[in-house]
């Protein structure tokens, strides 16, 4: 049977560009005729999205999906952890939970999960003329050698071969590489064919010296060194660091958005942030929510309850209250929406400790936690406006009560959400309604604010984009006799 090729991005460490560079080679290698496949191993993250065959991968493979022009699968992602604690997490393997685990008992199983993650390969291998992987973190976090099925445990086990990322942007990007090559075992260095510089500010030749020094204490060829760009911002976020990003804007109609301790699928926001009449304003720990503020969006969570205690140690429940009274609007999205209601009642545990706690009261709801876990693509309306809505639902627990009468969605026949009497506080349990031009402008207007972002063209420009810039600024071709060397040395082994 024919060997696939496959090539492997690895990068320094975390938020090295890994997922950037993996999306726009996908877009490159389309655009050249290939068939391509995303796909990561193990990925860590609160921002998920939903595959068209059920069930949950990172919201970055859905964004390299869509790159490669195709329908993201779970075998995308086979192993997703969604931290729920400091030290604990859920495991999803191929969409569907597996367990939660403290960090210590999944570092002990984690080699467990390998065949899963090399199945699921397999499976896009066969359907692929490439396969574009992306690792986690960093390879030389060797005290995580064992049992890796992220980085070079996954690239052996399959024999792809690995290019090196290193962001030049955070500083000591030669310290960096360098240290990760001292650190490998000697056949893990083999296994990297070259490196990439990502992120950088400036004139590229200004660093040629540094390429030659990196060669020097390395032996890996340079593929190329790639110019900060702007554009990659407008990808949807999967890191809590993306929160960081700033959303400049001199419009004088602010969303505020509490950052809660465990805040997931906070890309809902991204398109608002890119709206030239919003500014979206991220409230942290220790600051209050404006009192300026227009609307106040409690996002989604992956502890609602510990989060909602997390919200009060701020303070923030006593500005919300106030900023309702004062006539302003607030939205909860999923877990934010649990958060409105009189209680939440958890008698299993699923979210914590078994128990019953009360909610913020803005809302005439009660919601019952359980083990059953929501993943679905979801079409609908908005049904104040009859906007056209698309969006997921990734959840646990159901919302029952009088403000359930004043819906905000109907999804195939049946009512989502809640409003109160007013109509000033709302609820959902779907997630990416601000992605659909047509509910954003129609949620907009009626706070009198003009929508003009289109957002679905702009993240195709982005990703157009992404595949010029490493066309122009990476050995694309080189990356491909380097992806298809995997057939020779699969042939060689044989």
């Amino acid at each position: 049977m024919p060997v696939t090729p496959a090539l492997m991005i690895q990068a320094t460490g975390s938020n090295a560009g890994k997922s950037t560079l993996v999306a726009g080679l996908a877009r490159a290698l389309v655009r050249r005729g290939l068939k391509v496949a995303p796909f990561k191993p193990q990925n860590m993250s609160n921002n998920a999205a939903v595959a068209v065959d059920g069930g949950e991968i990172g919201r970055a493979q859905a964004v390299q999906a869509r790159a490669a022009r195709l329908p993201p699968s779970v075998h995308m992602n086979p192993v997703l952890l969604k931290p729920e604690t400091d030290t604990g997490a859920q495991i999803i393997v191929h969409g569907q939970r597996w367990g939660t685990l403290r960090a210590k008992n999944y570092l002990e199983k984690k080699a467990l999960l390998l065949p899963a993650v090399l199945e699921s390969f397999a499976h896009l291998a066969r359907e692929a003329d490439i396969v574009l992987v992306e690792g986690a973190g960093s390879p030389a976090e060797i005290n995580l050698r064992a049992g890796d099925i992220a980085n070079m445990g996954f690239a052996t086990a399959a024999n792809v071969p690995v290019l090196l990322a290193g962001d030049i942007d955070r500083g000591g990007v030669i310290a960096s590489i360098a240290g990760t090559h001292l650190v490998l075992q000697p056949e893990e260095r083999t296994r990297i064919h070259g490196f990439i510089i990502n992120k950088f500010r400036g004139d590229p030749r200004l660093f040629d010296s540094g390429l030659s020094a990196i060669t020097g204490l390395t032996g890996w060829p340079s593929l190329g060194v790639v110019p900060w760009l702007p554009q990659a911002a407008w990808l949807p976020a999967e890191d809590a660091v993306d929160l960081d990003r700033t959303h400049a804007s001199s419009a004088t109609r602010i969303i505020a958005v509490p950052v809660l301790a465990r805040i997931a699928n906070f890309d809902d926001l991204d398109p608002l942030g890119m709206e030239p009449g919003v500014r979206l304003v991220f409230v942290r720990p220790g600051e209050p929510i404006p009192g300026n503020a227009d609307v106040v969006i409690l996002p989604g969570s992956k502890s609602t309850i510990g989060d909602l205690a997390y919200l009060r140690a701020q303070g923030w429940d006593i500005d919300i209250k106030a900023h309702v009274r004062r006539g302003g609007h607030l939205l909860g999205l999923c877990g934010g929406y649990q958060m409105l209601g009189r209680t939440i009642n958890d008698p299993d545990g699923v979210d914590g400790s078994p128990g019953t706690v009360d909610g913020l009261g803005l809302l005439d709801i009660t919601t019952l936690m359980s083990a059953d876990k929501s993943t679905t693509l979801i079409s609908g309306t908005h049904c104040a406006t009859g906007a056209a809505i698309e969006g997921y639902e990734i959840h646990l627990g159901r919302s029952e009560g009088a403000d359930c009468a004043r819906p905000l969605l109907t999804i195939d026949g049946r009512s989502d959400g809640a409003a109160s009497p007013d109509g000033r506080v709302q609820g959902t349990y779907v997630h990416g309604l601000f992605t659909g031009d047509a509910f954003r402008k129609a949620w907009l207007a009626n706070l009198g604010i003009a929508s003009t972002l289109a957002y679905e063209t702009r993240i195709e420009i982005a990703l157009d984009a992404l595949a010029d810039h490493f066309e122009t600024h990476l050995d694309v071709d080189q990356m491909l006799k380097i992806a298809r060397s995997r057939q020779s040395s699969n042939a060689s082994a044989a």
